[in-house]
């Protein structure tokens, strides 16, 4: 493989930028990608840009000064001109967030249909007092999750209610927070979507230490379906997001781009696993 890259020119090397990769999202998100160059001859290059916005710029100049073929870019807070410059100067792909102008470049899931899935499930189970705990303050994923729990509420002709959220971001210790200050105002609630699992498991632990259960008490509906969630007690119902397809779609498609050829796929879908987090609301 290494005649191979000196016969072409190519250093037979993609640099990976993902966001802490320790996180069961962004592993699994790398999983795929290495799955999806098996047999390509190219060797992945990762770094982890920990949602800093210098940090990714240093890591992706260090990427380009290796002479990588090719670029691809999980979540972060570069920006968009930023990345439309990059793509500019080689192959590039980016992973779980759209771009405007780059839209043949995204490889994302719909985070709008997830918040209107996770909080639809809840009203379904006739829920309707449902505390939603946000993502990152400004972060897009976490926007399109809000924006899909408002839908699914207004569609079923409940009115917004400010006392039900609260300014969390994607930990677990968010979570945990948040369940606290809901209880300790004295506000009531049958049921909590989370902005992810993470955020849900931090919620289930709060609701623990106060003798509350799930779901007899209170139902939990999380989002991205980690590997974890099946683990959890009582395992946790939520949305999964494509995550390891997200990375073999990806690093194909960078592939693909590295040889000027089409590479087509279609917008990944979330699907509801339903599994023992939510219960009925019966009174």
């Amino acid at each position: 493989m290494f005649a191979q890259g000196l016969a072409s020119g190519k250093s037979m090397t993609l640099g990976i930028l993902t966001q802490n990769i320790g996180s069961p999202f962004y592993a699994a998100i790398a999983q795929g990608v290495i799955e999806g160059l098996a047999g390509s001859g190219y060797t992945p290059l990762f770094v982890d840009g920990g949602w800093d916005h210098e940090r990714e710029a240093v890591s992706i100049e260090a990427l380009i000064s290796r002479k990588v073929d090719g670029l691809l870019i999980v979540g972060g807070d570069i920006a968009a001109s930023e990345l439309q410059s990059y793509e500019k100067q080689m192959p590039l792909i980016v992973v779980a967030r759209d771009i405007n102008g780059l839209e043949r470049r995204c490889v994302s899931v719909n985070n709008k249909q997830i918040g209107y899935m996770a909080t639809k499930h809840l009203l379904e189970q006739r829920h309707t007092q449902i505390a939603f705990i946000h993502g990152i303050e400004g972060h897009p994923d976490a926007q399109d999750r809000f924006a899909g729990h408002l839908e699914a509420l207004q569609e079923a002709g409940i009115s917004r209610s400010d006392e039900l959220l609260y300014q969390g971001d994607f930990s677990g210790h968010a979570g945990l927070k948040a369940v606290n200050y809901l209880l300790d105002q004295g506000i009531s609630f049958s049921a909590i979507v989370a902005a992810n699992d993470m955020v849900a498991l931090g919620s289930r632990l709060a609701l623990y230490r106060r003798g509350i259960r799930v779901p007899d008490d209170v139902s939990i509906i999380g989002c991205d379906d980690q590997a974890e969630a099946a683990f959890m007690t009582p395992p946790l119902t939520t949305i999964r997001q494509p995550s390891y397809e997200m990375g073999v779609v990806a690093s194909k498609a960078l592939l693909s781009s590295i040889s000027n050829e089409d590479y087509e796929w279609s917008e990944l879908a979330p699907e509801l696993q339903i599994r023992e987090s939510v219960k009925r609301f019966t009174s």
